[in-house]
C-alpha cells in the first residue's frame, strides 16, 4: 500500500502514522455510524428499567422505551399526546401531564409532576421527571420525561402524615368518648367510609376484661362511630348502646386472639360472617360494604375493645398497607382511651373518697339551717382539701367550719380528713374557736414531721386554712376565729350585707402568732356565707369584683338557701375552675322565750331545793312531765357541785331543743372530775349519777367560768331525731 492510498493523516497525537484496515472490515462512513449510534442508543434507552420518553415541542409522543409501553407497540404509541393510551382518552389521573410539559417548554427548566393514575390492575403514583432537551442553540426542542413508580413511597408517606395527625389529635383530653370519637374522624377523614369503635362493657363499667377466659357472647357498648354519609346510616347500633357478638364469630376471634383481620365481604363470605345477625346484614348489603379491617383495643395487656373499618364507597378494598395504618391508628388510641379509663377511674375513686370524708347529711341541730357545695377543680385532677361541716355543740349551740388544705390529690384529700376528725374531737370537747385553731395549727406541724424528709413535694403538709364559727340560738352570739382563710359575709334581715372582720390568723402550720376571736350578734333570719377561696379565686385577679357578686347575690331576698347555694356557684363560678369549692350558708334561728329558762342562784345549799322546784315547774309548763323525775336529780346535783366547788355567779339554764339540755354556769375554772366514790365515801358519786340518768355530759369554759351540762333525750323522741 503506498502512501497515496493512505489517504488524509490521523487526528493529532497519533504521531502521524496513517491508520491501517483490514479489507474485511472497511472503515464506516459518517451516515453508517449516525446508524450504529441511534442503535446503540436504542439499545441503552430499551435496557432501561424504568419509563422513558420524549415528546417534541407538538406535545405528541416522538420516542419512548418498552417499559413505557402500556401494552402497546412504539408505533401505535406514537404521536400520543401526554397521558392518553388512545388518541382522545387519557388514563384516569394523568390529564394534568400536558399543563407540567406546558411549563418545562416555556419556560426550559427541569421540573417534577406526581400522577396518581388508576388502572384495572390497581392504582398507582408515579414520580415524573420533566427535562428539557435544547438544540446546540439553546432553543428547547422538546422534554424528555422519566417515570419513577413512587407508589410504596407515598402511601408510606401518607401513612406517617396520618400517624402524626393522630398523634395531635387522638387523646386530647382524658375523656374515653372523645378518644374514641377522634379515632373515628381520623379515620373516616383518612381512608374509611365508616368507622365503629366498641368498648368492653366491663372496661366502661371501670374493671378489667379478660376475653379469653370467656364463654358465649361478647358483649360491647358503642363509644364512637363516624361515617362519609351523614347521621352514620349504615350503624345498627346506637352511640351509647349495647350489643353483642359471637365469640366465635369474626369480631370475636380478633378480640380473643388479639390479632387483626381484614376481609374482603363478597356474597359468599358475607352470609357466613353475618350468620345470626340480620341486622348487620341487611346493612352491609344496603350499603355494599366490600371490605373490612377489624382491630382489636389492647393497651398494657388489657384488652380494651374492637375497631372496625369499612368500606363501601371507595371501590379499592383494604390492602395490607391501609390494615398496617389501622393497626397503629388503634393502638395509639388503645394507650389513649387506657389512660382516660385509669384516669377516670382513679378520679372517681379520688372524688369517692373525698366525699365520703365530706358530711353525708345535715346534722341534726336546730340553730341554724343549713345548705352546703363541694364542687371539685375541673381543670387539675378534681380532688383537694376543701372541707365543711357542721357540728352540733351543747347548749342547742352549732359549730360552722370551712378549711381548705394547700394542694390537689389524694394526700391533699386524706389530711383533710384527718383534719376535719381533728376539728370534730376538739369540738366535742367545748374549745373556744381561738384554742380549737391552735391546736389544730400544732397538729398540722405535727403531721408535717411526721413525713420522712425524702417524700415527694405533694405528699407534704404544707399548709391550710380554717374558719371556725361557734353560733348560740339562745343568745344570737356568734363566736369566729379564723387561720389565714378569707373573711366570711353575713346578709342582715333589713337587707344590709358586710364581710365580718375577723382578726387576721396565720394559716394552720405555719406557727409562731396566736389566734384572736370576734363575737357577733346575728339576727334571726340572718345569712352567713363561709366559703374557700376557690369560690373567689374564678374570678382571676380581681377577687373584689367576686366578693361584690357574692355580696349582691346574699342580698337577695325572696330566695330560699338552696336556690341562693346555686346562684352563687353559677354566678361566680362561669368558667373552668382550677380549685376546689366549698360553700356554707347557714340561717340563723333563735330560741325563744318558750323554749329555755335562766335562774339566777346564790351560792347556798339551802337554794337546791328550790332548783329543784323551779326546773319541775318549768318541764310541766312543757308538758315534759315525764323527765321531771331525772332531770331534778340532775340539777340537784349540777347546783350542789357549783355552790359546794365553784363560785358566784351561779346560774341554772334548762333548753328545750332537739333534746332537754340542762346546765349550771359557776364563777370557778375547776374541772369536774368523774370518779367512782368507794363503799363507805360519803361523797364523790354525783357526776357518775349524772352521767348514768342522761346521754351526754361535759364542761365548757369562759373567760369567767364554766358550764357543766347534761343532755337528756326528749320522752318519746326518735332516737333517729336526737342524732
Amino acid at each position: 500500500m503506498t502512501a497515496d492510498e493512505t489517504g488524509p493523516s490521523g487526528p493529532p497525537g497519533n504521531g502521524g502514522r496513517p491508520r491501517e484496515h483490514s479489507a474485511a472490515t472497511p472503515p464506516a462512513g459518517p451516515a453508517e455510524a449516525g446508524v450504529a449510534s441511534d442503535e446503540r442508543r436504542r439499545g441503552i434507552l430499551e435496557q432501561l428499567p424504568v419509563p422513558v420518553a420524549f415528546f417534541g415541542r407538538d406535545q405528541r409522543l416522538a420516542m419512548a422505551n418498552g417499559a413505557a409501553s402500556v401494552g402497546r407497540t412504539e408505533a401505535e404509541m406514537l404521536g400520543l399526546r401526554p397521558g392518553e393510551i388512545e388518541p382522545g382518552l387519557f388514563l384516569e389521573g394523568g390529564e394534568g401531564l400536558s399543563e407540567a410539559l406546558d411549563r418545562v417548554l416555556e419556560t426550559g427548566e427541569a421540573a417534577t409532576y406526581e400522577m396518581h393514575l388508576k388502572a384495572q390492575h390497581g392504582d398507582h403514583v408515579w414520580q415524573a421527571a420533566l427535562s428539557p432537551v435544547k438544540d446546540p442553540a439553546g432553543e428547547v426542542q422538546g422534554v424528555c420525561v422519566v417515570m419513577m413508580d413512587t407508589t410504596e413511597q407515598y402511601w408510606a408517606s401518607r401513612r406517617l402524615a396520618v400517624l402524626n395527625k393522630a398523634s395531635l389529635r387522638i387523646g386530647s383530653t382524658l375523656d374515653v368518648g372523645r378518644t374514641a370519637e377522634e379515632l373515628t374522624e381520623l379515620a373516616v377523614e383518612e381512608f374509611a367510609d365508616f368507622v365503629s369503635v366498641d368498648l368492653l362493657s366491663e372496661v366502661v363499667a371501670g374493671d378489667d376484661a379478660v376475653p379469653d377466659r370467656r364463654r358465649g357472647p361478647i358483649r360491647f357498648e358503642r363509644a364512637a362511630q363516624g361515617s362519609v354519609l351523614e347521621g352514620c346510616p349504615e350503624a345498627v347500633v346506637s352511640l351509647g348502646g349495647t350489643h353483642v357478638y359471637d365469640r366465635d364469630s369474626v369480631v370475636g376471634r380478633a378480640l380473643v386472639h388479639g390479632e387483626p383481620v381484614r376481609m374482603l365481604v363478597d356474597d359468599d363470605a358475607l352470609p357466613r360472617w353475618m350468620s345470626g345477625d340480620p341486622a348487620r346484614l341487611r346493612a352491609m348489603r344496603r350499603y355494599r360494604i366490600h371490605s373490612v379491617l377489624v382491630v382489636p383495643l389492647s393497651a398494657r395487656g388489657v384488652t380494651l375493645g374492637v375497631a372496625q373499618f369499612c368500606r363501601h364507597r371507595t371501590p379499592r378494598p383494604f390492602g395490607a398497607g391501609d390494615l398496617q395504618l389501622a393497626t397503629e391508628l388503634v393502638s395509639r388510641a388503645a394507650v389513649c382511651v387506657d389512660n382516660a379509663r385509669r384516669y377516670t377511674r382513679e378520679r372517681e375513686t379520688a372524688l369517692a373518697l373525698q366525699r365520703s370524708l365530706l358530711p353525708r347529711r345535715a346534722a341534726r341541730q336546730r340553730a341554724v339551717d343549713v345548705t352546703a357545695r363541694y364542687l371539685p377543680n375541673t381543670g387539675g385532677n378534681g380532688i383537694g382539701g376543701d372541707w365543711f361541716d357542721v357540728i352540733p355543740l351543747s347548749g342547742a349551740r352549732v359549730a360552722l367550719v370551712v378549711g381548705d388544705v394547700v394542694g390537689h390529690g389524694v394526700h391533699a384529700s386524706a389530711t383533710m380528713g384527718r383534719l376535719r376528725t381533728a376539728v370534730r374531737t376538739l369540738a366535742d370537747v367545748d374549745l373556744a374557736p381561738e384554742e380549737l385553731l391552735t391546736q389544730l395549727g400544732d397538729l398540722v406541724l405535727t403531721l408535717d414531721r411526721e413525713q420522712p424528709a425524702n417524700s415527694p413535694e405533694g405528699a407534704r403538709v404544707t399548709g391550710a386554712t380554717c374558719l371556725y364559727a361557734v353560733y348560740d340560738p339562745a343568745t344570737g352570739s356568734c363566736t369566729m376565729a379564723r387561720a389565714g382563710h378569707p373573711e366570711p359575709v353575713l346578709a342582715r334581715p333589713d337587707g344590709t350585707v358586710e364581710e365580718l372582720a375577723l382578726p387576721p390568723g396565720p394559716p394552720l402550720g405555719v406557727g409562731g402568732s396566736a389566734f384572736e376571736a370576734a363575737e357577733f350578734e346575728l339576727p334571726e333570719d340572718s345569712r352567713l356565707a363561709l366559703y374557700t377561696d376557690g369560690l373567689i379565686d374564678a374570678a382571676g385577679s380581681d377577687s373584689a369584683a367576686a366578693v361584690a357578686e357574692l355580696r349582691a347575690v346574699l342580698g337577695r331576698r325572696g330566695l330560699s338557701l338552696e336556690e341562693t347555694c346555686d346562684t352563687v356557684t353559677n354566678t361566680l363560678l362561669r368558667g373552668q375552675q382550677n380549685d376546689d369549692v366549698a360553700l356554707l350558708l347557714a340561717r340563723t334561728r333563735r330560741l325563744d322565750a318558750g323554749h329555755y329558762a335562766v335562774w339566777d342562784l346564790p351560792a347556798d345549799p339551802a337554794v337546791v331545793s328550790n332548783a329543784r322546784k323551779r326546773a319541775s315547774a318549768q318541764l310541766t309548763a312543757w308538758g315534759l312531765d315525764d323527765a321531771a323525775f331525772t332531770t331534778e336529780l340532775v340539777v340537784s346535783e349540777l347546783v350542789t357541785n357549783a355552790i359546794r366547788y365553784g363560785g358566784d355567779p351561779i346560774r341554772l339554764r334548762l333548753i328545750r331543743d332537739a333534746a332537754l339540755i340542762c346546765e349550771v354556769v359557776d364563777g370557778s375554772s375547776t374541772a369536774p372530775h368523774l370518779r367512782r366514790a368507794r363503799m363507805f365515801d360519803e361523797g364523790g358519786r354525783g357526776l357518775l349519777l349524772v352521767a348514768s340518768l342522761t346521754r351526754r355530759w361535759g364542761t365548757r369554759y369562759s373567760g369567767t367560768g364554766k358550764t357543766i351540762w347534761a343532755e337528756q333525750p326528749l320522752p318519746g323522741a326518735e332516737e333517729a331525731d336526737l342524732l
